[in-house]
């Protein structure tokens, strides 16, 4: 991608709800330490340059946004922004329809434990 269209894709849309890019500032760095521990993870060196981490967290930052913008346009016809609208989203990449699918099925059972355990505290300590 030259730097024209880089220029233009991360520019705001006219009509979109995407904010222009200069209304918010970012704190960077904030993904570094667990960046840091995933590209080991992926085979990198332990201690990865920080120019390296800089444009990962760069990356990741990059697609997250555009992710939830995407998400947003999807749910502004409901009013209300669910998770289906990001499944919706990634519905042709299975690996991460899987995942997801995978840790909203072990977060809901964390829930249920979660509650479960509460009430056995509640009985216990009554």
């Amino acid at each position: 991608m030259n730097n024209a269209s880089a220029r233009l894709s991360t520019k705001a849309k006219v009509g979109s709800s995407q904010p222009p890019e200069n209304s918010f500032k970012r704190k960077r760095g904030i993904l570094q330490k667990d960046l840091q521990h995933m590209v080991y993870g992926f085979g990198d060196d332990p201690n990865p340059l920080p120019e390296t981490l800089a444009l990962v967290e760069d990356v990741v930052v990059e697609y997250i946004t555009d992710l939830v913008h995407k998400a947003q346009d999807t749910a502004s016809k409901r009013g209300k922004l669910l998770t289906e609208d990001f499944l919706f989203l990634i519905r042709k990449d299975s690996p991460k329809v899987n995942h997801c699918t995978k840790l909203l099925s072990m977060n809901e059972e964390l829930k249920q434990v979660r509650k479960a355990f509460d009430v056995d505290k509640e009985t216990v300590f009554n």
